[in-house]
């Protein structure tokens, strides 16, 4: 007993297992160095020099396999989201990005799991959370979208060493239903496209539908971007949503900030597109050529009227005197299109799945539409199968083919001299 108690002194750095004066079996094993340039010296203690062997030799190879948290501060869900979001994500995603993150952290991550430590939450954890998300009301999309933030902040954490794995790469993530998505019918399109002409910047929605083109990116383009007499245009820029803080000094409105009567407009107006699929250059189609010449002596006129008071900030869709759109009340003027036209009700990005529909109508070769529509091509086959969809038409022109081959009498052999 007394050979047992003698603690046998190692080499520098290598672990020791030992029995102590409390009677209990240790083990410490170094794993790595400090911030302050010591040895991280991890302990642990088991009943039995059986239990503590396994335990040592277990954390040699999560040390091994880098694997085991780092030491420092001690994280909680809410304290490293906050850190995250902040200091690692903001300065390197986008406006829009950042938003996302910052809602989902805010508003539903650090309320649902804030308190647990950061090493201590199991799948079982994201799993429940998703589903109490679900029981009080957020939809699968809120529930899958917070999911995959949880993801990238673990991700993150993983990569720094302050957890060990990624649980959210294990849990099962919320069930997320495809949505079924009706492009509107050439009729419908044509019917917009009337209604549309008696719009302010009416040319917007027949870009909208013709091309295809992302919200952001029609209200990001400039006339810098377009060169009617060669028939293209290039997409580069995209329009952000607005952003605000209070003006009103030392007397708070004590109204939201996007209502506040002296409101400063704290985020840029638009943003370089970012991928490579995105940056392109596309055709465009006489009839359309035609309408973008009309709106530019529109908005010549305008110009005129408004004056020193115009903004001139390029803009091909532009406020009246001559300052970019607001993407809210786009939508909202969509949706009264919808209304005046007489057409069934629609997400304004159902016009993107409409022109690439017709596309495929068209029978325009995939390389010509991933190009105009703007898909990388690692995910261009994934795109075309949820963007373009099989239309009545088309399903009768080959119903028709398959009765023609299989119910159509044989030709008559020819008779014999």
């Amino acid at each position: 007993m007394a050979e047992q108690k003698k603690r046998t002194r190692q080499p520098n750095g290598a672990s020791s297992i030992y029995l102590g004066k409390d009677g209990k079996w240790h083990g410490r094993v170094t794993v790595g160095v400090r911030d302050d340039g010591k040895p991280d010296r991890r302990h642990v203690e088991r009943k039995t020099r059986a239990e503590v062997t396994k335990t040592v030799r277990q954390m040699e190879r999560d040390r091994d396999a880098k694997k085991l948290r780092n030491p420092g501060q001690s994280w909680t869900v809410q304290s490293w989201l906050e850190h995250w979001v902040e200091n690692i994500a903001k300065p390197y995603v986008s406006e829009n990005t950042y938003d996302g993150y910052e809602v989902d952290v805010r508003v539903h991550i650090v309320p649902g799991l804030g308190a647990h430590k950061l090493g201590k939450v199991e799948p079982e954890h994201l799993e429940c959370f998703y589903r109490k998300m679900q029981q009080s009301g957020s939809s699968a999309g809120t529930a899958h979208h917070v999911h995959r933030t949880i993801r990238v902040a673990l991700g993150e954490a993983v990569r720094r060493g302050h957890v060990a794995t990624n649980v959210a790469e294990i849990a099962k993530a919320p069930r997320l239903e495809e949505e079924d998505i009706e492009p509107f019918t050439i009729e419908e399109v044509q019917s917009l496209l009337v209604e549309a002409a008696k719009l302010r910047n009416s040319s917007r929605w027949v870009v909208a539908l013709a091309l295809g083109l992302r919200q952001g990116e029609a209200l990001g383009l400039h006339w810098e971007d377009v060169d009617l007499d060669a028939g293209y245009a290039r997409i580069r820029k995209n329009r952000l949503r607005p952003k605000y803080a209070h003006g009103c000094g030392a007397k708070p409105c004590g109204r939201k900030p996007g209502y506040c009567p002296h409101r400063e407009q704290i985020r840029r107006e638009h943003k370089s597109t970012k991928s490579r699929a995105g940056r392109r250059t596309i055709g465009l189609p006489d009839p359309l050529i035609k309408l973008l010449r009309q709106h530019q002596e529109e908005q010549e006129r305008e110009r005129a009227v408004a004056g020193d008071d115009w903004e001139g900030k390029g803009y091909v869709f532009a406020s009246p005197l001559g300052g970019p759109l607001n993407p809210n009340t786009d939508f909202h003027v969509w949706k009264r299109l919808l209304r005046d036209a007489g057409v069934r009700d629609g997400r304004l990005h159902d016009a993107r799945h409409t022109a690439a529909t017709v596309l495929l109508l068209l029978g325009v070769p995939d390389v010509v539409v991933d190009s105009i529509m703007g898909w990388e091509p690692g995910g261009a086959a994934r795109m075309r199968a949820r963007y373009m969809h099989i239309t009545g038409p088309m399903l009768r022109k080959v119903a028709q083919q398959v009765g023609d081959a299989l119910w159509e009498p044989p030709p008559a052999a020819p008779e014999a001299n």
